[in-house]
């Protein structure tokens, strides 16, 4: 299962009043494992909104992106500051990652899954399946599907893990298949939140939106049925008192 990706960051903000100037720093580490080897320490100068200099531990040196930054990363480069760079991916970063992956890396969300056609059945005609999953953490899964047994390969497109910007993930896989009689199709998911792979079969009987409408159309002769039943209920008795009435 691929390793996940995490950053933390300290965020220091001074806020110059006198013009409205804002410069601020941004210092993060980022991580994909607990191995320091696999982290980076990135230290970030910003001018109203606009990096001017940054060190990465992976470069090694300080690189500037403005005519300031520039000149500043050359005076840096050359004196202690680049000592001092050098050492915070280990105290900052080494400080960080053990705690980080235990409380957020290690955590892990079950998907749920939808199994539908947005193609109408047409008999033996090309069709498609979409088999949708949903909220799911950390982002690597696969996907596969099976047919009478078999996986499927032909005919078969993904896209990637999208983000749902609340740390779960969703992904569409699409099978493109010509009908045969008596056949089982399965959507295979496997997570490392799964102990076994999660199976959801389709069932070609009727479609989940015909199902629907059928539903909606008995709920609605039911209650039409039931409203003329109680109007026959009341004529009749409407009649029957009007023939009690004597006349003289």
């Amino acid at each position: 299962m691929a390793s996940s990706f995490l950053n933390f960051s300290l965020l220091f903000i001074t806020v110059y009043t006198a013009g409205g100037f804002r410069c601020y720093t941004v210092a993060r580490c980022e991580f994909n494992s607990t191995d320091l080897r696999d982290s980076e320490f990135i230290y970030s100068d910003f001018y109203n909104k606009l990096e001017i200099i940054r060190f990465s531990s992976s470069v090694g040196k300080f690189n500037g992106y403005t005519e300031y930054g520039v000149h500043q990363a050359q005076v840096w480069n050359r004196g202690p500051e680049l000592k001092d760079a050098k050492s915070r991916k280990e105290a900052y970063c080494a400080n960080n990652i053990d705690i980080d992956y235990e409380s957020v890396l290690t955590k892990s969300v079950k998907p749920s899954v939808r199994l539908h056609s947005p193609t109408p059945p047409a008999g033996n005609q090309p069709q498609m399946l979409v088999c949708s999953v949903y909220d799911f953490y950390p982002k690597h899964i696969r996907v596969s599907w099976i047919r009478d047994g078999q996986e499927v390969q032909p005919g078969v497109s993904s896209t990637e893990e999208m983000a749902d910007g609340d740390w779960y993930y969703q992904i569409h896989s699409h099978l493109e298949y010509t009908p045969r009689s008596g056949e089982k199709i399965s959507c295979v998911v496997e997570h490392i939140s799964l102990k076994e792979p999660l199976v959801t079969d389709w069932d070609p009987s009727m479609p989940e939106s015909e199902r629907n409408q059928i539903a909606v159309g008995a709920l609605g002769l039911i209650l039409g049925l039931i409203l003329s039943l109680a109007g026959f209920i009341y004529y009749r008795r409407k009649v029957k008192g009007h023939n009690l009435i004597p006349t003289n």
